[in-house]
């Protein structure tokens, strides 16, 4: 019983360790707008479904934890059961702003799976690209990221 709670209480503190990189990197917009590649995206980048015109950031706020988690438990089983919060919590940030099925076909899942942490952390770097262009924005990001996700390892 005791495993479990500190499993939960993991869980609940890589999702809100990954909200609180998330939501500086991506910029709220309470009004739906067109992202650098025309992607129609409101409130923390989200772009699923047909948008409001309007949200609050109550709503926002509602809309980027239940993505965050949904996007957790997409990408949990492409890595290590036993990541440090940090390193989970820096994939999963990277996953938000890719795509789950984008981060678990890539050399950073792969390389995680198989233990090379370090070299899982690096390869974060490699997704700093939009358009097929390097983005600063992306580049600053992905070294946030990886700052974060070596910052979990010994």
């Amino acid at each position: 019983m005791k495993k479990g709670k500190l499993a939960a209480g993991a869980m609940s503190a890589v999702l809100a360790l990954a909200v609180s990189i998330i939501q500086p990197w991506e910029g709220r917009s309470l009004v739906p707008y067109r992202d650098l590649v025309g992607v129609l995206t409101w409130c923390d980048g989200e772009t699923k479904g047909q948008p409001k015109a309007v949200y609050t950031n109550r709503e926002c706020d509602l809309i980027t934890e239940r993505e965050v988690a949904k996007y957790e438990a997409e990408i949990r089983p492409c890595l290590p059961a036993d990541l440090p919060v940090p390193t989970r919590a820096a994939f999963l940030s990277t996953a938000y702003n890719i795509g789950s099925g984008a981060f678990c076909r890539s050399s950073m899942a792969s390389k995680a799976k198989a233990g090379d942490l370090r070299g899982a952390c690096n390869a974060l770097l490699m997704w700093n690209k939009a358009g097929g262009r390097v983005v600063r924005g992306l580049t600053n990001r992905r070294m946030a990221e990886r700052a974060l996700c070596l910052k979990g390892l010994p």
